[in-house]
């Protein structure tokens, strides 16, 4: 079981899509982290183990930048409605989590 930070600009829906497929996943939104600047999830995700899922290039880069083991799942996908968002999540989850297994801290997923 992975527990996922799902960024902002994504629908609360991944999250709640998330738990339903065994993990703990919680939104920027239910956080009141909505409008918080991108080191305060950075953190968050620092302190709870959080694997941080972003559209957001920022995260990326601090993977490299930032001493903390912070993992991140960055989708690559573009604009898209939830149910392709959903079924791009679906299709790439088992290859996410087994390379989160080997420590892999960034993930692209396309």
């Amino acid at each position: 079981m992975t527990r996922f930070l799902v960024d902002n600009q994504l629908p609360v829906t991944l999250a709640r899509w998330l738990c339903a497929h065994g993990h703990i996943a919680e939104h920027a939104l239910e956080l009141n982290l909505a409008q918080a600047a991108d080191r305060l999830l950075w953190h968050y995700a620092a302190e709870h183990d959080a694997v941080i899922v972003t559209k957001d290039e920022d995260f990326a880069q601090m993977v490299t930048l930032r001493p903390e083991p912070v993992r991140v799942v960055w989708l690559r996908i573009g604009n898209c409605r939830t149910a392709a968002l959903l079924a791009v999540f679906e299709s790439a989850l088992p290859a996410i989590t087994e390379q989160l297994a080997h420590g892999i801290r960034l993930i692209e997923v396309h």
